[in-house]
């Protein structure tokens, strides 16, 4: 049996964009990524502190150093840019790995 568990959460993050017109998808910084261990394409989830929304979406390599936490297309009508959120991600772990299991907790900006 597996059980799913939070593998990594980035937090103290801002949207800095929403594009309606694409795809759909987070666009989040490369550095992001490799801080939290989240990979391209992998789906995610996004929690937004302003107004309670939480949505599945996955996720697009930004530019590093950009900064970038974009909202495209459906999901950029959740959120606002300069809206705090968070953007989680779960594994699924068999009995024997639960014991040793740590999530990834990435605070971004913690002023944010």
């Amino acid at each position: 049996m597996f059980r799913r568990f939070l593998h990594a959460k980035l937090r103290d993050i801002r949207i800095t964009g929403t594009f309606l017109h694409y795809e759909g998808s987070i666009t989040l910084d490369e550095e992001y990524l490799e801080r939290s261990g989240i990979l391209p394409h992998e789906e995610v989830q996004v929690l937004n502190l302003e107004n309670g929304a939480r949505f599945t979406t996955y996720v697009i390599r930004g530019a590093r150093g950009s900064g970038a936490v974009e909202l495209n297309g459906p999901a950029a009508h959740l959120a606002q840019v300069g809206d705090r959120v968070m953007v989680l991600s779960y594994v699924l772990l068999a009995e024997d790995e639960i014991p040793f299991h740590q999530p990834t907790i990435v605070r971004v900006n913690p002023e944010a």
